[in-house]
């Protein structure tokens, strides 16, 4: 490939890696939004995001305001964590220290800007069918 061509292409490459970072944060908070749902989980939340120094912790944190702090340990391993906060930095469009939200809206509050904002690229969104049928 020569450097003009690749240069000529750099605009569309960058636009569908962005695509292709929100489809995986839309997808991830769909999973994480249809097992808060399937366990009903609810209650107010706080998400913290893992630390680049030493001095904070190296994991993302989700912290239960309202109701138990095991039912989440429960139902969240650290990946999932991870995922969560990795995936809000997408869906927010910017990093955040630590965010509050309540568990029965993710879908609501995160989920639904990120399919608004993949359907308006153009894109179909042909899997969720499929992300429901195995977390079910």
């Amino acid at each position: 490939m020569k450097l003009s061509q690749l240069l000529a292409t750099r605009k569309t490459i960058i636009r569908q890696a962005n695509l292709a970072n929100l489809a995986y944060a839309y997808m991830t908070l769909t999973r994480l939004a249809t097992r808060v749902a399937a366990a009903r989980l609810h209650g107010l939340v706080h998400l913290r995001q893992a630390g680049g120094d030493q001095e904070e912790p190296h994991w993302a944190s989700l912290t239960a305001l309202e109701g138990n702090q095991s039912v989440i340990e429960e139902h969240f391993d650290d990946d999932d964590l991870m995922a969560l906060a990795d995936a809000i930095v997408f869906a927010v469009g910017h990093e955040f220290p630590e965010i509050e939200f309540n568990l029965e809206e993710l879908s609501g509050k995160y989920v639904a800007p990120l399919r608004h904002a993949l359907e308006k690229a153009g894109v179909a969104i042909d899997l969720a069918d499929q992300l429901h049928e195995q977390t079910t």
